[in-house]
């Protein structure tokens, strides 16, 4: 599954070294990203020589801190790595005083606007049709992920209220990397995502502004290749599970774009093979979609793959283009031949004995 990554964060100058941010968190997150690290690893010299720095993060760690993000971890991130890869976090379903996810406090604090999950198949699909093959580009740091929750008693008892937030800054943003995907990729084809017949105000906001975007300043008939089209959201959820070969690249406020994401996977086989990157114009962080899987953590039967995946993407991202395709392309021979897989897709190998398959291949 090869990606192309055209957001600003290219191949910069020469690198002596390689700082990779490792912040497994919680779960399975400690189980998937040591695969990525090994995966980077057998790459050998054809990248600078990598240094890990293990940073801490987590609910896991809140329990015991009660702080879920140090400081101390976010400074480190800022100023000595030159990317990060994020295992899973275990955000509890219930209100826990003090506790705030990490991973939405990183895309904030370091401006890591874009989320960008490619779901594409591999396997040989039997009926002959079409494969899946599509990217959702997801804003990060707004919609409903502000988290700006009250909770009243009214006549009636307890009323609970949240805001949601969508600006035209954040929404041209990622509006303008979603045009520069869609332009990049074969097909040119960029589906809008909203539910504006009902949020006329918030996702009007960001329909208007991500349709504007081919009449900025300067684009200049930039984009006259890409077509365009709109998806109320609950149809987009209809059709992606109906008739998926029709999308190519769809980008979608915070809430959307992750239901999306996740739905995708399952046409894919798992949310085991998901990658994505959080991406902002001067940072990257790799990040499997998967969540930290409690019921099988410490078992050594987690899916890999998203987690090495992520990391590819990572590695294409700052610009070691040639590295990122050798894990791809270990990736999906492993798993055209079907033979070492996990149990979340119908196999019995380990998460060790897939990890050390993918990096033989590499």
């Amino acid at each position: 599954m090869v990606f192309r990554a055209p957001i600003r964060l290219m191949a910069t100058a020469a690198r002596q070294s390689l700082k990779i941010g490792m912040l497994p968190a919680d779960g399975i997150g400690r189980e998937v990203l040591p695969g990525a690290k090994a995966a980077i690893l057998a790459l050998g010299s054809s990248i600078p020589k990598t240094e890990f720095i293990d940073l801490l993060a987590g609910f896991e760690y809140f329990t015991r801190t009660g702080t879920a993000l140090p400081d101390e971890t976010v400074e480190i991130l800022k100023n000595e790595c030159d990317c990060a890869l994020f295992g899973a976090v275990s955000s509890p379903s219930r209100k826990v005083t003090g506790y705030s996810s990490p991973i939405v406090a990183l895309r904030k604090k370091m401006d890591l606007f874009a989320n960008i999950r490619p779901v594409k198949s591999v396997s040989v699909n039997p009926e002959g049709k079409p494969g899946v093959d599509l990217v959702v580009i997801r804003e990060n740091t707004e919609c409903l992920y502000v988290k700006q929750e009250t909770q009243t008693v009214g006549e009636h008892g307890k009323e609970a209220r949240a805001t949601r937030l969508i600006t035209e800054r954040a929404s041209r943003r990622i509006g303008e990397l979603a045009f520069k995907m869609a332009l990049e990729r074969p097909r040119k084809h960029l589906t809008v995502i909203h539910k504006s017949n009902v949020l006329s105000i918030t996702d009007g906001l960001f329909r208007e502004t991500v349709r504007a975007v081919p009449t900025l300043p300067g684009v200049d008939g930039k984009y006259d290749d890409v077509t365009v089209a709109e998806q109320l959201v609950d149809s987009a959820v209809y059709r992606l599970f109906r008739e998926p070969e029709i999308y190519d690249v769809m980008v979608a406020p915070n809430l959307y774009g992750d239901i999306l994401s996740d739905a995708a996977a399952a046409l894919v086989g798992s949310l085991g093979l998901v990658p994505s990157v959080n991406a902002g114009d001067s940072f990257v962080m790799g990040e499997p979609v998967h969540g930290s899987a409690p019921d099988i953590a410490g078992q050594n039967i987690a899916n890999p793959l998203a987690a090495i995946r992520s990391a590819a993407m990572m590695l294409r991202h700052i610009g070691y283009v040639d590295g990122a395709n050798r894990i791809e392309k270990a990736v999906d021979s492993v798993l055209r031949e079907g033979k070492v897989l996990t149990p979340d897709l119908g196999g019995k190998s380990k998460t060790s004995e897939v990890v050390d398959e993918v990096t033989r291949r590499i």
